[in-house]
């Protein structure tokens, strides 16, 4: 409100007098955070008038909005005309408000009291006209949650240091919701910086404390000189997560995916999720490993186990995760939504996630961005996730602040999502104890992203054989001389007399004892009862393992007319209505299948009998190239219709959603879901085919080699499109080459479909065939509505999807002379010109499956050929692309022996295409008359 209508509606109300200056300092008070008032003030200035007035925050103006309509009267507002509300209340309120803000940036955070945190001004009592002296005044506490109304101001800023400022700092102030600020503040502000827990909880802290550090003492011993990432200086961040398992058992959660990278990963294995001693030494000493998979180091591998909770046993799976350090976030979401997904979990209470990221890694990688960005979006949402930091203040050999990061937290970033922060003295377990608490009941009450910051230490370098007194000489003398954890809270126990020397001992003779022993040392651990879903149907099946794809043409014909109908009254733009006009056309016979069409029937088929389908991607609903239009949108009122989820009265569920604009997180999102649910079809689409650069962290680390490292099947379905239409470098190749290049041990299928029938049966194969591994599609552009691009509904019933097509039309084999092989897009402008010619002694063979490559197939196909000595492979792509170098050793042992393969394609080059639509139009009509000219 102007300052002259707040005056002009002061004097006009029963505020009027010498109360003016209170009034409008405790409204700009207000105006920077409701929250900082009392609850009778702030109902007050929530229920003033604000029509026609200028407010000075939008967030206020628009509760002012809703709640101007109740007429409420201050409650006690004769009291503003006391003597003793004076200006100085005010500035007591203002402090408060200080200490909420920046109040973290005084707390006592470092265990090893290197931080030099800036001096803030806003917390001193002289920058709100305050001194000593007004120690034994008492004052209204506003909103502060101490217990009282009033209270002298030594005791409240006392209050203020112990909440504030000791081993929590919180970071909660930019969050909008006064309603989220106010739970926060009660929680925290009730316990005085001092939470209590009684005798019982403390010596499980110790106990879990020991544990921590006994195994790596135990490792180190035993294992000098062994990578193994130790936790030591971090060591609460055990009792940390067994504190949020618990917690979150306690509150209905059956099921905990845990992600995190190296540092303490042994540990949190050993300590939390009970994997047996004796299995990480052997793994150490390298013993008993047998497999035909190329397997992983130790601390990559993931787990899975049952974990005893008061609300039940909780199950709990550690993501397998590669070196790169924060892919593995989206991964767990997607993992979790799936999980909700089939408990019918709409709002993330049965499924918690918890991620673990270090200081350097989530301040410096954007998939951290990305995936924050997902937390609240249709899609993506897993009802909130718990963030962890562990802190050690270095990343491998950079600490300085201005070489990490440009922020003074490295936990920043989570603001972008209003996540409240709690950062955390590592060295204070019952601080730490409390935030998991405080962070579990957060989330399951809000449904968002909440981050803890364990600031620890790192004790020795990023793995053991490092030496970081080299770059850290001063940190390393003051580790070396710190306490472990263990020790500190063991002397404090002491000191407390909740227990003696004597049990503090005893705990750790008795944890080492049970690591010799090699059984399992974590009392909740529970033997794993079976899984909601089963994958036993999917374990080892090679690629031609029986399955029955085939449909009835009069099916087909039913599900085409429903794929086609649109409500009554439902007004289409007039170019989606004509494609829906032609789709019931082909729904009645009157013309073939175009792409689209194709493409929606499978997707109906697996509905229908019961396989979920769920595909994502920056414009999946309608199809970048206007083809699915999978998701219709109505004129009048934006109102969206999925005919597809209008099937059956019991058919599977199917979700299209456009995608934020990532591809990273987004494509491991879907893997990590993909990995957790076997009986729903999972897409990815990029909006173009070379998109998939942004991902191919995920590409590279788990999709190709997710099975060989971890024994993780997976049925994500990359549908990337490609095909060379003169739109430049960006916009053509899904970049073939890279995919075949990672092609090995039947990791993944590779395909490039040319016709509606082949992607209708091949990705009704993907889901049917008891297989669940990646399949990778060049899917087409201009061929989505190309005349001889179609097909019909008997193709579509065959339910096969032929990995090769030989010649199409009637020709005497005999007088063959050249055999072109193709694939994708090139096929049309080779038979296209062939026909014009009448070149009637080349044969065009199509390869619709690269890998694995079908040799079988090939040789029937080539029977007819065996006279033939001259064979071509054209492509469109460069010759350094696409599939020449990648597969020609297979094309080589395909032909008859003594026959010679040769290339037709676009020259070697750096870029993937040209820019310019004539040099495009030039080179691919010398491609096709390369391949076409028999010399």
């Amino acid at each position: 409100m102007q300052d002259g209508a707040m005056q002009a509606w002061i004097e006009s109300s029963h505020l009027a007098g010498g109360n003016i200056g209170y009034i409008e300092d405790l409204f700009e008070l207000y105006l920077d955070d409701p929250s900082a008032v009392g609850d009778e003030w702030r109902e007050f200035f929530d229920g003033m008038p604000t029509s026609g007035v200028d407010i000075k925050h939008s967030e206020v103006r628009e509760q002012f909005r809703e709640m101007a309509k109740n007429k409420l009267k201050l409650s006690g507002s004769a009291n503003a005309g006391n003597s003793e509300m004076s200006e100085k209340q005010v500035k007591v309120l203002q402090l408060i408000n200080a200490y909420r803000f920046r109040g973290h940036q005084h707390a006592n955070l470092d265990p090893l009291g290197l931080w030099k945190q800036e001096q803030v001004a806003d917390l001193a009592l002289e920058h709100h006209s305050l001194s000593k002296d007004d120690y034994a005044t008492e004052f209204n506490v506003g909103s502060l949650a101490i217990g009282k109304d009033t209270a002298k101001l030594g005791d409240i800023h006392a209050a203020l240091e112990k909440i504030y400022c000791g081993s929590i700092g919180a970071e909660y102030m930019h969050i909008v919701s006064t309603e989220e600020k106010r739970w926060i503040q009660q929680r925290l502000e009730s316990q005085l910086g001092q939470p209590k827990f009684d005798a019982d909880m403390q010596k499980r802290l110790l106990q879990e404390l020991t544990a921590a550090d006994g195994l790596e003492k135990y490792l180190g011993s035993k294992f000098p000189g062994a990578k193994r990432f130790s936790l030591e200086g971090g060591d609460s961040l055990v009792p940390l997560i067994k504190a949020l398992i618990h917690r979150g058992g306690e509150n209905g959660a059956k099921e905990v995916v845990i992600g995190m990278a190296h540092r303490g990963r042994l540990n949190v294995l050993i300590n939390v999720l009970g994997k047996h001693p004796q299995e990480l030494f052997n793994e150490f000493a390298g013993l008993g490993i047998k497999s035909e998979k190329s397997g992983d180091v130790k601390y990559h591998m993931g787990f899975s186990s049952d974990f005893a909770t008061k609300g039940g046993n909780v199950h709990l799976a550690l993501a397998f995760n590669p070196s790169h350090l924060e892919i593995v976030n989206p991964v767990v979401m997607g993992s979790v939504r799936a999980r909700m997904e089939r408990r019918g979990c709409q709002d993330g209470s049965q499924a918690l996630p918890i991620t673990i990221h270090g200081d350097a890694a989530i301040a410096g990688q954007g998939v951290v961005q990305e995936t924050f960005n997902l937390s609240r979006t249709r899609a993506f949402g897993v009802g909130g996730s718990i963030r962890i930091v562990v802190n050690n203040q270095v990343g491998f050999t950079t600490s300085k602040q201005e070489d990490a990061r440009s922020t003074q937290y490295c936990t920043d970033i989570a603001k972008m999502v209003q996540a409240p922060i709690f950062h955390v003295n590592a060295d204070d377990p019952e601080a730490v104890l409390f935030v998991s608490q405080l962070a579990v009941d957060y989330r399951n009450a809000f449904k968002r992203d909440v981050v803890i910051d364990l600031v620890c230490y790192r004790r020795h370098g990023h793995n053991e054989a490092d030496e970081p007194n080299a770059t850290q000489p001063l940190m390393y003398q003051k580790i070396k001389k710190h306490p472990v954890p263990r020790e500190l809270y063991a002397k404090r126990l002491l000191e407390a007399k909740v227990i003696d020397d004597k049990f503090a001992k005893q705990l750790v003779a008795d944890y080492r004892d049970a690591l010799d022993k090699g059984d399992c040392v974590v009392e909740e651990w529970q033997p794993m009862k079976a899984h909601s879903v089963d994958w036993s149907p999917f374990v080892d099946n090679d690629w031609d393992v029986d399955y029955d794809s085939r449909m009835t043409v009069e099916e087909l014909e039913d599900l085409a007319l429903k794929v086609s109908h649109v409500p009554e009254g439902f007004k289409l733009n007039s170019r989606v209505a004509k494609v829906y006009e032609e789709r019931v056309k082909m729904a009645n016979g009157e013309r073939k299948l175009d792409w689209g069409m194709a493409e929606m029937l499978a997707y109906a088929s697996l509905v229908k009998h019961g396989h979920g389908v769920r595909m994502v991607g920056q414009d999946s609903g309608r199809g970048t190239f206007f083809h699915r239009h999978a998701v219709l949108h109505n004129q009048k009122d934006a109102k969206t219709y999925m005919p597809l989820q209008h099937i059956a009265d019991n058919q599977a569920k199917i979700e299209i959603y456009d995608s934020v604009l990532s591809e990273e997180a987004v494509m491991a999102f879907e893997y990590g879901y993909a990995t957790a649910e076997p009986n729903t079809l999972p897409i990815w689409e990029a909006q173009f085919g070379d998109f998939a650069n942004g991902a191919q962290v995920v590409i590279d680390q788990f999709l190709s080699s997710g099975e060989q490292k971890w024994g993780r099947l997976c049925g994500l379905t990359l549908l990337l499109p490609h095909g060379y239409e003169g739109q430049g470098p960006e916009h053509s190749s899904a970049r073939l080459e890279r995919f075949l290049q990672l092609s090995a041990d039947h990791n993944w299928s590779v395909c490039t479909p040319t016709t509606p029938a082949q992607v209708y049966n091949m990705i009704r194969r993907q889901q049917i065939r008891p297989v669940r591994r990646p399949l990778i599609v060049m899917t087409p552009k201009s061929l989505l509505r190309h005349a001889d691009a179609v097909s019909s509904l008997e193709e579509l019933a065959d339910g096969v999807f032929y990995n090769v097509i030989g010649e199409i039309d009637e020709q005497d084999a005999k007088k063959v002379e050249r055999v072109v092989f193709c694939g994708g897009k090139v096929y049309y402008d080779l038979l296209k010109q062939r026909r014009e010619q009448e070149l009637n002694n080349i044969a065009i063979i199509r390869i619709e499956q690269l890998y694995p490559f079908p040799h079988q197939e090939m040789a029937d196909v080539l029977k007819q050929y065996q006279h033939v000595k001259d064979f071509v492979w054209c492509q469109e792509e460069p010759q350094n692309q696409g599939a020449w170098y990648c597969s020609q050793h297979h094309f080589r042992e395909a032909i008859p022996e003594g026959a010679k393969l040769s290339y037709a394609g676009r020259a070697a080059s750096a870029s993937p295409a040209v820019g310019y639509a004539s040099v495009h139009k030039e080179q691919q009509e010398k491609l096709v008359n390369d391949a076409l000219t028999i010399k």
